[in-house]
């Protein structure tokens, strides 16, 4: 039986996030029966991450198993020809018998968008999430700094995160301005429920003067989610890359 990494792109507007579930449709539903039509049998994928609804992916990597001996480029075109136009399939490769898209993950590049202007744009409608005020990149990039490193990111995941053990690393956390967009862009070994989208909010919140700046360190010390700031919604965020190799150094394309 072949074992096949695949990495994919979609614009999660439509989609109740990627994981199947019972009562809503998902990206991995739609890539799962996509494939099976295309196979001939039940395919089911296992993705890199559990992207939330509304939460869009630039680099998605799923891997699956199956016997049909159809060519990779095949399968990249004769997927997309099933899928509708805000899902992609870019690419398919022959992976190692244990590799699992999931587990063999090494980390992750996420970004967040903001459009930062007191006019609304309508092309970034669900693409973006709008701030009237303006925020200082430069503040912001300094800010987000103090991210960096191993820490308990206790302060910066949901309520609801399930997970006992919630330090993680992040590698690199940039915040740079292009007109009236600001891009939140942090990279790291693993992220908790809603970590990207708090960790955001809580700049956001410093920029708004709601939050002291260099309170950072304090609040990661805290483990109280009650002191960080709001948890953004999720249109603004992407998950950028996927890393298969240690301390997020490259991507697999």
């Amino acid at each position: 039986m072949r074992n096949l990494r695949v990495m994919m792109a979609y614009r999660g507007t439509a989609y109740h996030g990627f994981q199947r579930q019972n009562n809503a449709y998902t990206v991995q539903q739609a890539v799962e029966e996509a494939l099976s039509g295309l196979l001939g049998e039940d395919v089911t994928i296992y993705g890199c991450s559990r992207t939330d609804a509304g939460v869009h992916a630039r680099q998605f990597c799923f891997s699956f198993r199956t016997d049909n001996p159809i060519p990779e480029r095949g399968i990249v075109f004769g997927t997309n020809a099933r899928l509708e136009d805000d899902i992609a399939i870019l690419s398919c490769s022959e992976a190692d018998e244990d590799f699992h898209a999931r587990f063999c993950c090494k980390g992750k590049e996420y970004e967040y968008l903001v459009h930062n202007s007191e006019i609304k744009d309508p092309f970034y409608i669900d693409r973006a999430y709008r701030v009237w005020g303006r925020l200082d990149e430069t503040v912001l990039d300094r800010e987000a700094k103090a991210f960096v490193g191993e820490h308990d990111f206790k302060t910066f995941c949901s309520a609801d995160c399930e997970k006992e053990n919630t330090v993680r690393r992040i590698y690199a956390f940039d915040v740079t301005r292009n007109g009236d967009m600001l891009s939140f862009k942090v990279s790291g070994n693993g992220f908790l429920y809603n970590m990207v989208r708090i960790m955001v909010g809580t700049l956001i919140s410093i920029g708004e003067g709601r939050l002291e700046k260099g309170c950072i360190p304090a609040l990661l010390e805290s483990r109280d989610r009650t002191l960080a700031g709001r948890t953004v919604p999720p249109q603004g965020l992407y998950l950028n890359r996927v890393f298969y190799e240690e301390q997020g150094k490259e991507t697999d394309r």
